[in-house]
Protein backbone atom coordinates (compact mmCIF):
# COMPACT_ATOMS: atom_id res chain seq x y z
CA UNK A 1 0.00 0.00 0.00
CA UNK A 2 1.42 3.36 -1.03
CA UNK A 3 0.60 6.12 1.45
CA UNK A 4 0.13 9.71 0.32
CA UNK A 5 0.17 12.86 2.43
CA UNK A 6 -1.85 16.03 1.92
CA UNK A 7 -1.18 19.10 4.05
CA UNK A 8 -3.33 22.21 3.97
CA UNK A 9 -3.34 25.28 6.17
CA UNK A 10 -5.42 28.41 6.47
CA UNK A 11 -5.47 31.34 8.86
CA UNK A 12 -8.61 33.11 10.01
CA UNK A 13 -8.65 36.47 11.80
CA UNK A 14 -10.68 34.98 14.64
CA UNK A 15 -9.80 33.59 18.07
CA UNK A 16 -9.66 29.83 18.57
CA UNK A 17 -12.80 29.80 20.72
CA UNK A 18 -14.81 31.11 17.74
CA UNK A 19 -13.28 28.70 15.21
CA UNK A 20 -13.12 25.29 16.86
CA UNK A 21 -16.85 25.01 17.72
CA UNK A 22 -17.69 25.16 13.99
CA UNK A 23 -15.63 22.01 13.39
CA UNK A 24 -17.03 20.35 16.52
CA UNK A 25 -20.48 20.24 14.90
CA UNK A 26 -20.73 17.28 12.54
CA UNK A 27 -23.60 18.98 10.71
CA UNK A 28 -21.14 21.50 9.27
CA UNK A 29 -19.41 18.81 7.24
CA UNK A 30 -22.27 18.95 4.75
CA UNK A 31 -21.96 22.74 4.55
CA UNK A 32 -18.28 22.59 3.57
CA UNK A 33 -18.58 19.73 1.08
CA UNK A 34 -18.93 20.68 -2.61
CA UNK A 35 -22.63 20.49 -3.56
CA UNK A 36 -22.05 18.19 -6.54
CA UNK A 37 -20.93 15.52 -4.07
CA UNK A 38 -24.54 15.37 -2.76
CA UNK A 39 -23.47 14.82 0.84
CA UNK A 40 -26.16 12.99 2.86
CA UNK A 41 -25.98 11.96 6.52
CA UNK A 42 -26.88 8.37 7.29
CA UNK A 43 -26.25 8.79 11.03
CA UNK A 44 -29.27 10.52 12.61
CA UNK A 45 -28.75 14.17 13.55
CA UNK A 46 -27.70 15.75 15.82
CA UNK A 47 -24.39 13.91 16.13
CA UNK A 48 -22.35 14.42 19.27
CA UNK A 49 -18.70 14.62 18.26
CA UNK A 50 -16.52 13.02 20.91
CA UNK A 51 -13.87 10.32 21.27
CA UNK A 52 -14.91 7.17 19.33
CA UNK A 53 -18.02 8.81 17.81
CA UNK A 54 -19.09 7.27 14.51
CA UNK A 55 -20.41 9.32 11.61
CA UNK A 56 -21.82 7.64 8.53
CA UNK A 57 -22.76 9.44 5.34
CA UNK A 58 -23.12 9.05 1.61
CA UNK A 59 -21.45 11.10 -1.08
CA UNK A 60 -21.33 10.97 -4.84
CA UNK A 61 -18.14 11.27 -6.80
CA UNK A 62 -18.45 11.47 -10.57
CA UNK A 63 -22.05 10.31 -10.05
CA UNK A 64 -20.99 7.16 -8.21
CA UNK A 65 -22.61 6.81 -4.76
CA UNK A 66 -20.22 5.93 -1.92
CA UNK A 67 -20.91 5.21 1.72
CA UNK A 68 -18.36 6.53 4.17
CA UNK A 69 -18.08 5.77 7.87
CA UNK A 70 -15.62 7.65 10.04
CA UNK A 71 -14.58 7.29 13.63
CA UNK A 72 -13.29 10.12 15.79
CA UNK A 73 -10.03 8.46 16.79
CA UNK A 74 -8.80 11.44 18.83
CA UNK A 75 -10.82 14.27 20.38
CA UNK A 76 -8.79 17.03 22.04
CA UNK A 77 -10.83 20.26 21.89
CA UNK A 78 -9.99 22.98 21.04
CA UNK A 79 -6.60 21.88 19.72
CA UNK A 80 -7.11 18.84 17.54
CA UNK A 81 -9.12 15.88 16.45
CA UNK A 82 -8.57 12.96 14.13
CA UNK A 83 -11.11 11.22 11.98
CA UNK A 84 -10.35 7.87 10.40
CA UNK A 85 -12.28 6.11 7.68
CA UNK A 86 -13.63 2.74 8.83
CA UNK A 87 -15.56 2.09 5.61
CA UNK A 88 -15.31 4.05 2.41
CA UNK A 89 -13.55 4.59 -0.89
CA UNK A 90 -9.96 4.63 0.43
CA UNK A 91 -7.73 1.82 1.64
CA UNK A 92 -6.62 4.30 4.32
CA UNK A 93 -7.89 7.75 5.35
CA UNK A 94 -6.43 9.37 8.48
CA UNK A 95 -7.35 13.07 8.78
CA UNK A 96 -5.72 15.11 11.52
CA UNK A 97 -7.25 18.54 12.22
CA UNK A 98 -5.01 20.94 14.15
CA UNK A 99 -5.96 24.36 15.55
CA UNK A 100 -3.72 26.96 17.18
CA UNK A 101 -3.53 30.69 17.67
CA UNK A 102 -0.69 32.57 16.05
CA UNK A 103 -0.21 35.08 18.88
CA UNK A 104 -1.86 37.89 16.90
CA UNK A 105 -5.50 36.96 17.47
CA UNK A 106 -5.70 34.66 14.44
CA UNK A 107 -6.42 30.96 14.34
CA UNK A 108 -4.40 28.63 12.14
CA UNK A 109 -6.26 25.56 10.90
CA UNK A 110 -4.11 22.73 9.60
CA UNK A 111 -5.28 19.59 7.87
CA UNK A 112 -2.94 16.62 7.49
CA UNK A 113 -4.40 13.69 5.61
CA UNK A 114 -2.61 10.39 5.15
CA UNK A 115 -4.42 8.30 2.59
CA UNK A 116 -3.96 5.28 0.38
CA UNK A 117 -5.90 4.19 -2.65
CA UNK A 118 -7.55 0.78 -2.93
CA UNK A 119 -6.22 -1.97 -5.17
CA UNK A 120 -2.59 -0.90 -4.79
CA UNK A 121 -0.38 -0.89 -6.78
CA UNK A 122 -2.83 -0.92 -9.69
CA UNK A 123 -5.10 1.67 -8.06
CA UNK A 124 -2.19 4.09 -7.74
CA UNK A 125 -2.25 4.65 -11.49
CA UNK A 126 -5.22 7.00 -10.95
CA UNK A 127 -3.57 8.86 -8.05
CA UNK A 128 -3.01 12.10 -10.04
CA UNK A 129 -6.77 12.33 -10.70
CA UNK A 130 -7.65 11.46 -7.11
CA UNK A 131 -5.10 13.95 -5.76
CA UNK A 132 -6.55 16.69 -7.99
CA UNK A 133 -10.04 15.90 -6.68
CA UNK A 134 -8.92 15.94 -3.03
CA UNK A 135 -7.08 19.24 -3.56
CA UNK A 136 -10.22 20.72 -5.14
CA UNK A 137 -12.39 19.55 -2.23
CA UNK A 138 -10.04 21.06 0.35
CA UNK A 139 -9.87 24.33 -1.58
CA UNK A 140 -13.67 24.47 -1.54
CA UNK A 141 -13.73 23.63 2.18
CA UNK A 142 -11.34 26.46 2.98
CA UNK A 143 -13.27 29.00 0.90
CA UNK A 144 -16.65 28.06 2.41
CA UNK A 145 -15.30 27.84 5.96
CA UNK A 146 -13.79 31.31 5.58
CA UNK A 147 -17.07 32.65 4.18
CA UNK A 148 -19.23 31.14 6.91
CA UNK A 149 -17.05 32.01 9.88
CA UNK A 150 -16.22 35.53 8.76
CA UNK A 151 -19.84 36.32 7.87
CA UNK A 152 -20.96 34.99 11.27
CA UNK A 153 -18.34 37.19 12.93
CA UNK A 154 -19.47 40.29 11.03
CA UNK A 155 -23.04 40.05 12.30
Amino acid sequence: MIKHLLKKSMTLPLPLEQVFPFFAQAENLERITPPEMQFQYLTPLPIEIKQDALVEYRIRLYGIPMKWQTKIALWDPPHSFIDEQLKGPYALWHHQHLFHEDGQGNTVIEDQVTYALPFSPLGDIVHPIVRWQIERIFKYRQEITRQILLSNHAT
